[in-house]
């Protein structure tokens, strides 16, 4: 799958030329050496320590009232949807839980969701959490959170679907909070408070993985990476993966969500993610992971060779057994770059394909600018506010499914409902073909299923890649440093 790479300390210096995403022709790159690659870690969902849990154009569709006139509606019927058309939206930032009410506020802003063209909405996690933003989540049917309580959410994802629109939970299951302390005052005993079907989520130090190096458990060894702000979950266990089957087919019947995004994926093996999705049937709806690959880096800066990486991504979703996208942190990290330095070069690799996930896998790529990690009010890893339109004009008009975060709708409406619903009318999708023109280090152009046109960067002399009206091409959007032409 993986043609001879370049070094990880080159750069091209120049890269011009065309091809499209089923054929690599032999590239020749002019290169200057750079220093070896370093990694630099990616910050955690959440710096707060786990230590005790407190008691805290879609055509829309009509569901069935409730069997009782006063509970919410349950919408047990969708529309069907191509997931490679899937258009999500990050239905919350950092800060989210901090304007109470939450679950109404979202259900307020359907119709402007649906408006937009989402077919998608992803919502923070359900579940009380000690942390407030749901990352280090306790007692899983609690359901009182900061955002809301169980019958506000499932109002929210009933409205959603009325309106055509699937909800995607946050599931946080690498890890969990626990209640009480053992006999050595390590908080490692997990309650369950709240009457509920299924399995019972009351565990002990026999679910929390061996090697966990605060909260000592007796599980088995770990499959992923420690987490270490809460007790890492043995997935190896039966025991406990019935218990979370059970939980997710809760969320989904009762609770009406559609879809799952994976937290912290890299803390346990992507077998049991596929196992999620297959045992609570989500198998061919929209279900993503974060794996927060982390990028090679160098004195100078990002190294223009990132395999390694996004090799790690295509690991994961096999692992997964193919059943479910992974966000494309590759992308994100080489196009941020390209634009805030003026380094176009870097959105073409050495096989002249998309240098991320989205070159190599571009169905299993969720692409995105920011989200509620990288930027929002957190901004552990921020794209440059001046050029956040340059980084959608990219995701929205390249294969992949592209991801919008609440902050950036709200703060560009116009020119982000323009660029969904161009894509939509050119009917673009997550597997579209791509051919790149030119990358240099102040322009990119790239032809989209000889569809559409787009031109990044500072430079306005297109010269001969300039798409001409007598071919059948007109420019229907532009902005600062970016423009798009549809064929006609």
């Amino acid at each position: 799958m993986v043609a001879q790479a370049l070094s990880s300390s080159v750069k091209p210096a120049v890269v011009s030329f065309t091809v499209s995403r089923q054929r690599s022709p032999q590239v020749t790159v002019s290169a200057s050496a750079r220093p070896q690659a370093a990694v630099r870690a990616s910050p955690s969902s959440s710096t707060r320590r786990c230590k005790q849990t407190p008691q805290l154009s879609r055509p829309a569709i009509t569901c069935k009232a409730a069997a009782a006139a006063d509970a919410p509606s349950k919408c047990d019927t969708l529309p069907d949807v191509d997931v490679s058309k899937t258009m999500l939206l990050q239905g919350f930032g950092w800060d989210s839980c901090e304007k109470g009410g939450y679950w109404g506020i979202v259900k307020e802003k359907i119709p402007e969701i649906r408006e937009a063209g989402f077919t998608h909405v992803w919502l923070p996690p359900p579940s009380q959490s000690v942390a407030p933003q749901g990352y280090l989540p306790g007692q899983l049917y609690n359901l009182d959170s900061k955002f809301g309580n169980k019958e506000q959410l499932q109002e929210l994802n009933a409205a959603l679907k009325d309106a055509g629109i699937r909800p995607v939970a946050d599931i946080v299951v690498n890890h969990r909070c626990a209640d009480q302390q053992d006999e050595n005052g390590i908080w490692n005993m997990f309650r369950d408070d709240i009457e509920h079907p299924g399995k019972s989520l009351a565990w002990g130090q026999w679910a929390i993985t061996n090697d966990d190096p605060e909260f000592r458990g007796r599980g088995a060894s770990d499959s992923g990476e420690d987490y270490h702000a809460a007790p890492d979950l043995d997935h190896t266990n039966e025991e406990v993966r019935a218990s979370l089957i059970d939980w997710m087919s809760w969320l989904k019947s009762e609770i009406g969500y559609a879809g799952w995004r994976f937290d912290f994926t890299k803390g346990f093996a992507g077998e049991y993610v596929a196992e999620y999705i297959k045992s609570t049937g989500m198998e061919g709806e929209f279900n993503v992971g974060e794996y927060w690959a982390d990028l090679n880096w160098g004195d100078n800066g990002l190294e223009y060779n990132q395999n390694g990486p996004r090799q790690i991504l295509v690991d994961w979703i096999k692992a997964a057994q193919s059943v479910s996208t992974t966000f494309d942190f590759v992308t994100k990290g080489i196009l941020q770059e390209a634009v805030k330095n003026c380094e176009y070069w870097r959105l073409i690799d050495e096989e002249g394909k998309a240098p991320g996930l989205l070159g190599w896998w571009p169905s299993k790529a969720c692409t995105f600018v920011d989200n509620h990690d990288t930027g929002s009010t957190q901004g552990h890893w921020p794209f440059p506010d001046d050029k956040t339109m340059v980084g959608y004009a990219y995701i929205m008009t390249h294969p992949g499914v592209p991801c919008v975060l609440w902050d950036h709708l709200f703060q560009h409406k116009d020119e982000m409902k323009s660029l969904i619903a161009l894509r939509e009318r050119a009917g673009l999708h997550s597997r579209s073909k791509l051919e790149i023109k030119l990358a240099e280090a102040d322009i990119y152009v790239a032809v989209i299923d000889d569809k559409v046109t787009v031109k990044l960067g500072p430079r306005y002399d297109m010269g001969e890649l300039t798409p001409k009206e007598e071919d059948g091409w007109k420019r229907t959007l532009k902005g600062n440093d970016w423009a798009v032409w549809e064929k006609q």
